[in-house]
C-alpha cells in the first residue's frame, strides 16, 4: 500500500497574488516545486502526494495538472473552478478529461459571508460534482462548521473532506465549540478529515507535541480510522515545523494503531477517497 501525503501545495511565488504569505511567513516567500518536495517525501518514506490549490483560478488548476503530468509521484490534484459559473456543468465535463484531477476546493475561510456555501449557485455547483466523480475539500474555520453540517446533509452521496481539522484554536487550547460541531459533522459517512495543518494553528515558536493530543483524540474518536488521512500542508507547515517534526507528531500519536489502521491512515483512505492510482 502506498503511503500518501494527501495535502501539499506548489507555487511560483508572486508577492501580489500570494499576499496571504505575509512577512511573518517569510520562510515560504519563495518558489516551491516538485523538485523541492520529492527528496523530502523520499526521506520520510512517503510514496506520493495530492497537490491542492492555493490560488483561486483556473490557471492554478492547469498549473498543478501540468506538474502532476510531469511528476509521477503527484498522484492527484485538488484544483479550483468557479462553482457558481452558469456553465459549470460544461466546465466540469471538460475538466473531467484530466485523469489526475480528483476534486476541487474554494478558500471558504477567506469569505466574509459565513453562509457563502449556502448560496444557490454554489449549491448548484456542488450538486454537479458527483456526476463527474469529483470530491470536495472543505477549507473552513470552526465558525463555518454549522453551515458545513447543512451542506453535507444536503448532498449525502457527495464525498467531502475537512482540511486541517477545520482549523481549531490550538494555540489558545480551545476545544468546546469546535469539538461539538466536529462530532456532529463526523456522523455523516460521506465526510472525511485530514490530519493536516495543525502546527500552523498552534504557537509557531513554542508548540509542544502534547498540544495536539486533545484535538487528535476528538478526530479519531469521531471519524474512526477509516475516514481520516494524513496531510503535511507542505510548504505552509514550514513556518512552524520541519516536515520531519510535523510528521513525528502524527507518527507518535498513531504508533499503537493496528497494522490495518496504519495502512488506512497513511495511504488507504486517501487512495480510496481521491480514487488515486
Amino acid at each position: 500500500m502506498l503511503r500518501i501525503d494527501a495535502h501539499q501545495h506548489f507555487w511560483k511565488f508572486d508577492a501580489i497574488r500570494d499576499s496571504w504569505i505575509n512577512e511573518e511567513m517569510k520562510a515560504i516567500q519563495r518558489d516551491f516545486l516538485p523538485a523541492d518536495l520529492l527528496p523530502v517525501l523520499k526521506q520520510n518514506g512517503i510514496d506520493g502526494s495530492v497537490a491542492v490549490q492555493a490560488d483561486q483560478s483556473l490557471d492554478e488548476t492547469k498549473f498543478l495538472l501540468e506538474l502532476s503530468n510531469n511528476n509521477d509521484f503527484i498522484k492527484g490534484v485538488v484544483g479550483w473552478v468557479n462553482l457558481q459559473a452558469v456553465d459549470i456543468e460544461e466546465q466540469l465535463q471538460e475538466l473531467s478529461r484530466n485523469k489526475k484531477l480528483k476534486g476541487f476546493r474554494h478558500i471558504l475561510q477567506g469569505e466574509r459571508d459565513v453562509e457563502y456555501m449556502m448560496r444557490p449557485l454554489f449549491l448548484r455547483g456542488i450538486n454537479y460534482l458527483r456526476r463527474f466523480n469529483f470530491t470536495y475539500d472543505l477549507l473552513i474555520h470552526p465558525r463555518h462548521l454549522p453551515i458545513a453540517i447543512q451542506i453535507v446533509q444536503l448532498f449525502p452521496a457527495q464525498r467531502f473532506v475537512i482540511d486541517h481539522l477545520a482549523k481549531p484554536m490550538i494555540k489558545e487550547h480551545k476545544l468546546k465549540g469546535w469539538e461539538k460541531d466536529m462530532k456532529a459533522i463526523g456522523q455523516f459517512e460521506n465526510v472525511f478529515c485530514k490530519i493536516s495543518g495543525m502546527v500552523t494553528e498552534a504557537d509557531w515558536k513554542q508548540w509542544k507535541e502534547e498540544d495536539f493530543t486533545p484535538y487528535l483524540n476528538v478526530i479519531f474518536s469521531t471519524f474512526g480510522s477509516s475516514r481520516v488521512m494524513f496531510g503535511s500542508d507542505w510548504p505552509v507547515c514550514l513556518v512552524a515545523a520541519s516536515y520531519e517534526k510535523m510528521l513525528t507528531i502524527v507518527q507518535d500519536y498513531t504508533r499503537n494503531f493496528t497494522p490495518g489502521e496504519q495502512l488506512a491512515f497513511w495511504g488507504g483512505n486517501a487512495i480510496s477517497f481521491y480514487n488515486l492510482t
